[in-house]
């Protein structure tokens, strides 16, 4: 065989064991995207604003092993003194109640830093009975 057959040959099982190796790459998780509101008091803005300027490292290591990622909130005064965080979040998860309730809620980092944030918010008016954060319908998404 000459020295393009064994090159042909060579390109052909590069690009064999290429594609085989596509069939068995780990996909990437399926991302679902969650967006949130809550009120605060214009008061206690500094020391949300504080607080969140250096987040306890714990507790972005328990948002991330929750398989959260992309968090964000967002702070908008929607009426004359009238003030509301919005948050955003991807989880890339299987079951984020469970990951919350599991993992999230039980953990002594977190427990202790909801206990300098949640006492500056409050519940908006149309939140469910077990939402802290109410929940928000996504409307519109693009890639």
């Amino acid at each position: 065989m000459g020295l393009i057959g064994k090159i042909s040959m060579l390109a052909m099982a590069c690009l064999l064991v290429g594609a085989m190796n596509l069939g068995c790459a780990q996909q990437s998780p399926k991302v679902k995207r969650y967006g949130s509101v809550i009120g605060i008091k214009k008061e206690n803005i500094p020391e949300y604003k504080r607080l969140h300027a250096d987040t306890w490292p714990g507790v972005l290591k328990k948002i991330k092993d929750c398989h959260i990622q992309n968090y964000s909130i967002y702070l908008a005064e929607v009426k004359p003194d009238e003030y509301y965080l919005f948050s955003y979040f991807e989880y890339t998860g299987d079951d984020l109640d469970k990951e919350i309730e599991e993992k999230m809620k039980n953990d002594p980092t977190t427990k202790k830093w909801w206990s300098h944030t949640d006492p500056l918010q409050f519940k908006v008016p149309t939140a469910g009975e077990n939402e802290w954060w109410h929940n928000l319908e996504e409307v519109f998404h693009t890639d």
